[in-house]
């Protein structure tokens, strides 16, 4: 089994969440996606995977939500989806990837449920 987790290691909630996969005796791909974030395509599937949409995905308190003019209520899901592809401090973190599907680590026993 591949899993992967979309890793921010400034993060309780991300640290908490490799830990927990880690004690599992699961090492996953770890993406530090500040420093390598997911294309557009990559975020459209991975909300596809996590049935959800891109506004539900996204943190909002950050600046870049607003600088960015993306909490317009008019943008469509691929204006979003391109907004955190560009600005992926506004992705919710973590994201973990295993047997086709997804879950955010909030809390991080979340995961458990995909693997």
């Amino acid at each position: 089994m591949t899993v992967t987790i979309y890793h921010n290691p400034r993060c309780t909630k991300s640290r908490q969440t490799l830990q927990l996969l880690q004690k599992r005796g699961i090492e996953p791909n770890v993406i530090e996606y500040l420093k390598n974030p997911p294309t557009a395509q990559e975020l459209a599937d991975i909300l596809e995977k996590l049935g959800m949409k891109p506004r539900a995905l996204m943190r909002k308190q950050e600046a870049e939500y607003k600088t960015n003019g993306l909490d317009d209520p008019a943008l469509d899901k691929q204006a979003l989806i391109n907004g955190m592809a560009a600005n992926p401090i506004l992705i919710e973190r973590p994201i973990v990837l295993a047997n086709g599907k997804a879950a955010i680590g909030r809390p991080p026993e979340n995961v458990l449920a995909i693997l």
